[in-house]
């Protein structure tokens, strides 16, 4: 198994990125901070199978948690209500301390 960079818990912010084409990374989480909820395992990069290659290396998938109130300002429901996305590694960083 490849291994990871992140592991349940710890906080992460998604890469604002932005890419042309198929990508599996809403824009709505992008630049936003989440937490590790679960490791899915590894897979190929369906960024790259998307476009006929090859998808390697393999890439940690994870389940990321994040409040939905961080992601829409005008959420009115309970403040702890939390969305889950499964995101690749490559679109993930470790959250920077000040912003957790």
């Amino acid at each position: 198994m490849t291994p990871t960079r992140f592991e349940p818990g710890d906080h992460v912010r998604v890469r604002p990125d932005e890419k042309p084409g198929h990508v599996r990374t809403p824009g709505y989480v992008r630049g936003k901070n989440g937490r590790i909820e679960r490791i899915l395992g590894t897979f190929k990069n369906p960024e790259s199978l998307a476009y006929g290659g090859s998808g390697l290396p393999e890439s940690p998938l994870y389940k990321v948690g994040f409040r939905q109130t961080d992601l829409w300002h005008e959420y009115t429901g309970p403040p702890n209500d939390t969305l889950y996305i499964d995101l690749y590694e490559h679109w993930l960083e470790p959250a920077r301390k000040e912003t957790v």
